[in-house]
C-alpha cells in the first residue's frame, strides 16, 4: 500500500498502520488522500474519518483536529475519536 496513517488524540495513539486511502472531514469540505498525495496541512471539523486497508473499510467519528500529509505519511491530531 505504501501510505502510512497515524491517528493521535490527547489520550494516546488510536491507529498506526498502512492504508490504501483515507477520507477526512475538512473544514472546507470532505477530501481524500491517496498514495503520493501532495503535501498538505488542513484543519478538520466534526465528522467521519474513513480509511481503507487490507482488512476493509474502517470509520471513526472525530470531533475536530488537524491532518498533515507529507511523503506518504498521514498524521491526524484529533481532539477525540469514537
Amino acid at each position: 500500500m505504501g501510505l502510512l496513517l497515524e491517528i493521535i488524540t490527547p489520550d494516546g495513539q488510536v491507529y498506526n498502520g498502512e492504508v490504501a486511502s483515507a477520507t477526512f472531514p475538512g473544514t472546507l469540505g470532505t477530501f481524500q488522500v491517496l498514495q503520493n498525495h501532495a503535501p498538505i496541512i488542513s484543519s478538520l471539523q466534526k465528522g467521519s474519518l474513513v480509511y481503507i486497508n487490507d482488512e476493509g473499510t474502517h470509520k471513526y467519528e472525530i470531533d475536530a483536529g488537524v491532518v498533515e500529509v507529507l511523503n506518504n505519511k498521514i498524521t491526524v491530531l484529533a481532539e477525540s475519536v469514537d
